[in-house]
């Protein structure tokens, strides 16, 4: 199991947020300082008050819309569902991160969310899962 901790100054606007994008909250493991978002059966992302993050490390936090700490992809299993995670989460007070990505075998676009961590969703092509991307790029350029 994977749990990612992501720091958040409005707990409330995050769980909106990432319910919009089709997870859920484990309410067991939800209060007043943390959320525990449900991506799959085997990744989680806990969502933490900046305070209570801060119970965690003895180093400073950084500002996840002004500092990089960590890009979040996630598979999704075609490119329409890319676009439809990115398009609910821009709905529900994301922002584009940076332009799509298409290099054919792999497309990705990347979606901040209200604080400004940044998820990346990616679809690649199960000939590339399989192969690795150059047996896929040969046959697209077959064609």
């Amino acid at each position: 199991m994977i749990f990612v901790n992501l720091p958040t100054s409005d707990l409330e606007r995050a769980k909106s947020f990432y319910t919009s994008l089709g997870f859920t909250i484990n309410p067991l493991f939800t209060d007043e300082n943390a959320a525990c978002v449900v991506v799959d059966e085997n990744v989680f992302f806990m969502i933490l008050t900046r305070g209570f993050f801060s119970t965690f490390t003895s180093r400073d936090l950084v500002d996840p819309g002004t500092h990089i700490q960590v890009l979040n992809a996630l598979s999704r299993d075609s490119r329409e569902h890319v676009d439809s995670t990115t398009e609910a989460g821009l709905a529900n007070g994301g922002k584009e991160h940076r332009d799509p990505q298409d290099l054919g075998f792999m497309y990705s676009r990347s979606l901040e969310d209200p604080d400004g961590n940044i998820l990346e969703f990616v679809y690649m092509e199960p000939q590339a899962v399989e192969n690795g991307p150059g047996e896929h790029v040969a046959a697209q350029a077959a064609e």
